[in-house]
C-alpha cells in the first residue's frame, strides 16, 4: 500500500486494516515455521505495513 491510500483511511478502516494484516503475519510466521515460504521477505514487508498503519492511525486519533 502507498503512503496516498494509507492516509485516504478512515479510523476504523485503519482498525480493520490492522487486525487483518496482523493475522497474516501469524499465518505466514507459521508457515514459515513449519516449512521455508517461497519469500520470506514477506513477513518483513507485512511488519512494516502494520507499522505503517499503526503510525497514520495514532497521528488520526491524536488530531481528534
Amino acid at each position: 500500500m502507498k503512503n496516498s491510500e494509507i492516509k485516504a483511511l478512515s479510523v476504523a478502516e485503519l482498525k480493520d486494516k490492522i487486525s487483518s494484516e496482523k493475522e497474516a503475519l501469524r499465518k505466514l510466521k507459521f508457515a514459515h515455521r513449519i516449512s521455508s515460504i517461497e519469500n520470506p521477505m514477506r513477513i518483513n514487508s507485512t511488519r512494516k505495513l502494520i507499522a505503517k498503519l499503526s503510525t497514520e492511525l495514532r497521528s488520526k486519533e491524536l488530531q481528534k
